[in-house]
């Protein structure tokens, strides 16, 4: 297992479903009030330069679940906000902190906090990759399908982190792959660069939504807009006109085929209200898992 959750990239197939399989024993743990195995009194940083709601409590709920504690920081009020290097605060943390999470912007932070810390960071979000919601992703599809391998996943919309973190973590584990972003709004070419060397699953990159959900067992979507785009968005809007899960697109997929979306969801843009209603218990179950897996993540870092 490496020291480090920034991108699924660096995992092995074996190493990502060790972390499913640990974080569904966790989740069975949870449900029937069995105590986690997992050493008292770690301490999680939890290191916020981006908005959040589901980062924040599952992650916090998380480390107080296996008997540890969450410490929150705001850039806004923490010392990097006011121009600490990354490198000093990374091994300041580190004397305090048995683990470090980060949600932030550019992804070349989470790497170069990793460089300088002598313990476990993890990558909350930045704007290349999104490891943890991939893995909750990926942990719901085994939950509803019995399995990963051979089923068919289908994203719509940006190309951005969700987009190369699920072009990744699906064609690791077996899954074949189709993407659909306008142009000028494709995934970042290091994913672009993996999928090339995949030969045991089929990835394909298209403009058309309609051609990408065809055959689809589970479609994702994400907003057209990400936190940082605001500026952007009405050109967004355009761009993404055709590029919704409705009705006509889900009826292209395989029959049962699952709906996932990493939330917030912008009804009525990426997603119709009726398609959402129709998969609001796979949309939550996926939200819930987020909790699951990361304490998978830290179990597997940590111990």
């Amino acid at each position: 297992m490496p020291k480090h959750l920034l991108k699924l990239l660096d995992y092995s197939r074996a190493e990502i479903e060790e972390i499913l399989n640990v974080a569904d024993q966790l989740k069975y743990e949870q449900k029937n009030g069995i105590p986690h195995s997992f050493p008292k009194g770690k301490t999680l940083a939890m290191i916020f330069e981006k908005n959040s709601t589901r980062t924040r409590v599952s992650f916090e709920v998380g480390i107080f679940q296996l008997g540890g504690h969450g410490v929150f920081l705001s850039s806004a009020t923490s010392q990097m906000g006011r121009g600490e290097p990354i490198a000093d605060t990374a091994r300041t943390l580190a004397r305090y902190c048995d683990c470090i999470m980060i949600r932030t912007y550019g992804h070349e932070i989470v790497e170069e906090l990793a460089k300088w810390s002598d313990v476990p960071v993890i990558n909350g979000l930045t704007d290349r990759y999104h490891p943890c919601q991939v893995l909750a992703d990926l942990m719901t599809i085994r939950e509803h399908k019995s399995r990963l391998e051979g089923l068919k996943l289908c994203y719509i919309g940006d190309g951005n982190n969700m987009a190369n973190s699920l072009i990744v973590g699906g064609l690791k584990m077996g899954m074949d792959v189709s993407v659909a972003c306008p142009e000028g709004y494709g995934p970042h070419q290091e994913a672009l660069d993996f999928a090339a060397t995949v030969t045991d699953a089929k990835f394909s990159l298209v403009t058309d939504p309609k051609e990408a959900a065809v055959g689809a067992d589970v479609i994702i979507t994400d907003v057209w807009a990400s936190m940082g785009q605001e500026d952007e968005a009405e050109a967004r809007r355009i761009a993404f006109a055709g590029y919704q899960v409705n009705d006509e697109l889900m009826a292209l997929a395989n029959p049962g085929c699952m709906v996932q979306h990493c939330l917030p969801a912008k009804k009525g843009q990426e997603i119709t209200e009726a398609v959402f209603a129709a998969h609001a218990t796979e949309i939550f179950d996926e939200a819930e898992n987020r909790l699951h897996a990361q304490k998978a993540v830290m179990v597997l870092l940590m111990q």
